[in-house]
């Protein structure tokens, strides 16, 4: 009686205030039940999703049964029709229920209905949620109980390789915005039973599905409970994208350096997963989070461990490096050029101070105009079409650096300087942002200290990441150690047959990835 109640106010405030919306949230959803009768039953779902031209309800009898009526129920353009009509309606409209020998719920879900998930639910939360997640949903006369059928098929892009992470050697695949999909394609990889997923739902109004990913006896069960708290506490309407999720879970977040990671790279992922990280997976999205994330990821890429050790290394100091030099150079010129020109050999020092003689503004101030116009030229190159965004970098660089010389607005050793700071940038694409204010808070200090506030200003850098943590793990570790096993895999990557642990702190609860040796290869 007290359902029948509930579901009746909830009738009325429908009718009355129009708030199908907020009614999806209100805390009287929990009290619904499915009653007996298929035709209120009907109505009310119609109630919740009126206005909805996706909305699909079908009504048919057993041509053996008339005294009973079906009815499934759907969103168009989230099933298969094909496989609802084949496997569904008409095994219903043809089978022999007229003497069903068990409940015809069960009668229907072990006989008759030919898919390969099928679970019944009373649970309205639980009806609705699948119903909008891409199930249909069988109502049955006489019945207060509902079979959710797994019937999902929603166009979705293909499984190609990622642009912001192509590779020359090594796999091809990149997520998807399915999260379905993207689980198969690190299943695919690591055919564990230890592999562990774990999946909630986030956001108020969107109920986003996401899926933390580990692998059971490697990954830190400490680490494994922070990241569950702190999704717990997240609070918000909408879960659009694993960027979201970034934000909430991230240690310093006012820090320019990001403590999770985020790759749309099933190789990578599974890679990370074997260290000993866990992975957020979320469905909408084709970025999957990785934690704990440190310093050293920055600079590592998956084609290190496609390539010869040798080779990988040397790519892999050359994108330290230039990580360094696009934070140092512009602070690094100005303070030698405005305060500290005996460190200049002579010959240099004139070459300067000619090139600069008739432009009018101060160092300072050309050097932040033409990294912005840099920045600004690489966003404009990044928004729009492909071939026009090459050919836009390519030409507005030239065109603008040219005529800022020729027009004396800027002198040509600062131009050599952006366009050396703005190559040795696009080197390390996911420190772009850590870049871009760390080179900026240098610049000034430069500019009112010179190279002591140059100095000063690294110094304050590398404090600031030494203070870091990750889910707890150093964000610096294994960045100054020298020791063989921690060193193996940080600024070089050391052949495999030598990588025996895994990293420490990360993977510290079975730490060993093969049997150690020592190789004597020659």
């Amino acid at each position: 009686m007290y359902h029948e109640i509930c579901k009746k106010m909830i009738i009325f405030l429908l009718n009355v205030n129009n708030i199908n919306g907020d009614f999806m949230n209100n805390d009287f959803l929990s009290n619904v039940s499915l009653t007996t009768s298929l035709s209120e039953n009907i109505n009310l779902f119609k109630q919740i999703f009126s206005n909805d031209f996706a909305f699909i309800t079908r009504e048919f009898q057993n041509k053996h049964l008339n005294s009973v009526k079906f009815c499934i129920l759907y969103f168009k353009g989230m099933v298969d029709t094909e496989l609802l009509n084949e496997h569904v309606i008409e095994p219903i409209l043809l089978g022999n229920l007229e003497n069903f020998s068990l409940n015809l719920i069960d009668e229907l879900q072990y006989k008759i209905i030919v898919s390969s998930d099928i679970t019944p639910s009373n649970d309205f939360q639980t009806i609705i949620d699948s119903m909008i997640y891409g199930d249909t949903i069988l109502l049955v006369d006489g019945y207060d109980e509902a079979l959710i059928i797994n019937s999902k098929s929603w166009p979705s892009r293909s499984i190609d390789e990622p642009e912001s992470a192509q590779v020359v050697r090594g796999p091809r695949e990149g997520f998807v915005e399915s999260i379905l999909t993207n689980i198969s394609l690190v299943r695919r990889r690591i055919k564990n039973p230890n592999l562990k997923f774990k999946c909630k739902e986030l956001g108020v109004q969107t109920h986003t599905k996401i899926c933390i990913a580990y692998i059971e006896g490697v990954a830190d069960e400490n680490i494994l409970s922070e990241l569950e708290k702190r999704l717990d506490q997240i609070e918000i309407d909408g879960i659009l994208d694993s960027g979201y999720i970034q934000e909430f879970i991230k240690d310093a977040p006012y820090s320019p350096f990001e403590t999770v990671g985020a790759n749309e790279r099933p190789d990578i992922v599974a890679g990370k997963l074997l260290e000993g990280r866990i992975a957020v997976f979320v469905d909408g999205s084709p970025f999957v989070l990785t934690v704990p994330y440190i310093m050293i990821e920055y600079f590592q890429a998956n084609e290190d461990y496609y390539n010869n050790f040798l080779f990988a290394s040397f790519n892999r100091i050359i994108r330290a490096a230039s990580g360094l030099l696009s934070i140092s150079i512009p602070g690094l010129y100005l303070a030698i050029a405005a305060y500290h020109q005996e460190m200049l050999p002579t010959s240099l020092l004139i070459s300067i101070s000619a090139a600069r003689q008739n432009v009018p503004f101060p160092t300072v101030v050309s050097i932040f105009a033409m990294l912005t116009i840099f920045d600004i030229v690489r966003e404009v190159g990044t928004r729009i079409p492909t071939p026009i965004g090459q050919a836009i970098n390519i030409v507005g660089a030239l065109v603008l650096g040219e005529a800022a010389a020729d027009a004396n607005l800027v002198s040509a050793p600062v131009i050599i300087i952006t366009a050396f700071t703005g190559m040795t940038k696009l080197l390390n694409p996911n420190l772009l942002g850590a870049i871009i204010i760390l080179r900026t808070l240098l610049l000034f200090a430069s500019a009112f200290l010179g190279i002591y506030g140059f100095i000063l200003g690294y110094l304050a850098i590398v404090l600031h990441m030494m203070s870091l943590r990750s889910f707890g793990v150093p964000y610096m570790l294994n960045t100054t150690s020298i020791k063989e096993q921690t060193a193996k895999d940080a600024w070089i990557r050391a052949p495999w047959w030598i990588m025996s642990l895994r990293p420490k702190l990360i993977g510290k609860k079975n730490l060993l990835r093969q049997p150690l040796k020592k190789d004597k290869r020659k």
